[in-house]
């Protein structure tokens, strides 16, 4: 609320102090643990950057759902301008610029105005202004009606059991998307049997917070739509009997489903059709193959090495002994250096690498050198008490424009290691992002590569890279890659963590964690790898800390660091 209240103040041009009053209270409340609803005004009055009226809009947000400035901004604002404010590449005063010249008041009076060229004729906007539009409104509506498998997996769970706990139920399944731990999910898939059919699909429509769409079902399929997100439904009715082929059929990739799995030309879709299976390990066996998981489901390679008897034995969550990108207060992240520390220790992990960012990220209070040094110092205070669990001295380092890191050669020298990343900039073509990417890859500092694309999943494409030549270039410099766990990046993509392993790459499943929370996210990261075939073999932070340790300081002798 306060975000949007912030971007329309901006639009209609309102005073700048009481934005910049709004924008610190976001980073203030985004770093509160407490729940906002159990605190009164005297505590949050106490909170660094809220005073006295801002903990009553606050209180007011609470306890009204809305606030005064946001509902005197919205009367004045139509629907779809408001919408604007949601499209990447464009801020409030484009956006102010588009209503007040040409009038444009809906996301489809934009859409008209950028394909008639009406967009690139306004002052300070031009072609490529426009074509961004134009692109982010074509994302836009790609994604409509898609979650994160984060926030799909929750809501699959708690539909499953309602399926589960009907009188009616014999069997019930999630199958589809959110089984195959695909990272966006566009339909919740579900299977079910009946004791009798008698009341299908009649009991669906109790589904808590669900439309039924009538024009879409069938006699054997009910579908419909959840209301608060807009991600569609599909109740699959399927015989008893047969409940173990269809979950099977319905959760694999369909084109891997086709391929032959011998010599005789057999292939899972037929043994799927073909006689009732007791469960999906029985139509492995029928083929004389092991059982492959869900998440594997999706490509050639994966058979082949069934054949062979050689599928990975995927990474699980307790392979991992620690976690290697993480925030502190010392540059955007919610809680102390401290606080990452001993909580990190409590979850069970042998070791933390801190890698607030580096100066050039100014936006999120980058380090300056002289804070560097201060850091240090804590951490080998901390390591003194802490021990044996150990911070290793990390940095975020920006890769800048020409590809180079963030900070002189002895500034990068006092680390650890080194997560080298892309913030700034992002508007690249391939060959631009790819040779910005390798020139940093092949610089002697770099340990580890982070978010290779920089994407952020429904928000906003990544830039286009060279997949193979990046991938190429960490094994050439023995450069460790991320799988950046959070669930709007999950970035190296898993469709490349297969070509990564085949080139001796080690991955690290990294949380990107600003608070003790986000360390919960190294879940998402370990699913990401799993479903590319990763093992805790190939990945670094499954090593323990005496082999990171190690691993680090052999890096910087080999490297002449």
């Amino acid at each position: 609320m306060f975000r949007l209240t912030a971007s329309l103040m901006e639009l209609h041009d309102e005073n700048p102090f009481k934005i910049r009053s709004y924008t610190s209270a976001v980073m203030v409340l985004e770093r509160l643990e407490q729940p906002i609803h159990q605190m009164s005004q005297s505590q949050l009055e106490k909170l660094d950057g809220i005073g006295k009226g801002m903990a009553a809009k606050i209180l007011e947000a609470v306890q009204t759902g809305s606030h005064a400035d946001l509902n005197r901004l919205l009367e004045t604002t139509p629907e779809g301008v408001v919408q604007m404010l949601s499209i990447k590449g464009i801020g409030p005063k484009k956006i102010k610029t588009i209503w007040k010249d040409l009038g444009v008041e809906t996301i489809e009076g934009l859409r008209e105005a950028c394909e008639k060229n009406e967009i690139s004729k306004l002052k300070g906007f031009g072609a490529k202004t426009q074509q961004t539009i134009l692109e982010g409104l074509q994302y836009t509506e790609a994604n409509k009606g898609k979650l994160l498998w984060a926030e799909a997996e929750p809501l699959a769970l708690d539909l499953l059991q309602f399926l589960k706990n009907r009188p009616e139920t014999a069997s019930a399944e999630v199958v589809g998307e959110v089984r195959r731990n695909l990272e966006t999910v566009e339909t919740l898939q579900f299977l079910i049997s009946l004791k009798e059919d008698s009341h299908w699909p009649a009991f669906l429509q109790e589904l808590p917070g669900v439309t039924p769409l009538e024009n879409l079902s069938g006699p054997f399929v009910w579908r419909g739509a959840h209301d608060a997100s807009g991600v569609k439904l599909e109740v699959r009715l399927v015989p008893e009997r047969r409940f173990a082929n269809q979950v099977f059929l319905y959760s694999a990739n369909p084109h891997w489903l086709g391929l032959p799995v011998n010599e005789n030309g057999d292939t899972l879709m037929a043994e799927a059709y073909g006689e009732p299976a007791i469960s999906e390990e029985e139509i492995f066996q029928r083929v004389s193959l092991p059982f492959i998981a869900p998440e594997l489901r999706e490509s050639a390679r994966v058979l082949e090495l069934a054949k062979e008897n050689k599928l990975p034995a995927l990474l699980t969550d307790a392979d991992l002994k620690g976690t290697v990108h993480n925030h502190s207060t010392y540059s955007d992240g919610a809680h102390t250096l401290e606080q990452m520390a001993v909580h990190c220790q409590q979850l069970g992990y042998e070791y933390l690498g801190i890698c607030d960012h580096s100066k050039s990220a100014y936006y999120a209070n980058g380090l300056q050198e002289f804070r560097i040094k201060e850091q240090h110092k804590e951490i080998d205070r901390l390591n003194q008490e802490l021990g044996p669990f150990k911070i290793f001295k990390g940095i975020e380092s920006d890769i800048l424009a020409d590809g180079s890191l963030d900070y002189d050669p002895e500034v990068l020298a006092s680390f650890d290691f080194i997560v080298a990343s892309i913030h700034s900039n992002l508007k690249m073509d391939i060959i631009k992002a790819t040779d910005r990417l390798l020139t940093a890859i092949a610089n002697p500092y770099t340990t580890m590569l982070g978010h290779p694309t920089g994407r952020l999943l429904l928000r906003r494409e990544g830039y286009p890279i060279d997949h193979k030549a990046v991938i190429d270039a960490c094994a050439e410099h023995q450069v460790i890659i991320e799988i950046n766990a959070n669930p709007w990046r999950l970035d190296l993509d898993w469709r490349w963590v297969e070509y990564a392993l085949s080139q001796n790459v080690l991955l690290s499943i990294n949380p990107d964690a600003h608070s003790m929370r986000g360390y919960e996210d190294m879940r998402y990261g370990v699913l990401v790898g799993r479903k590319g075939g990763l093992t805790a073999e190939m990945t670094f932070n499954a090593k323990s800390r005496e082999e990171v340790e190690s691993y680090f300081a052999e890096r910087k002798k080999a490297k002449g660091i």
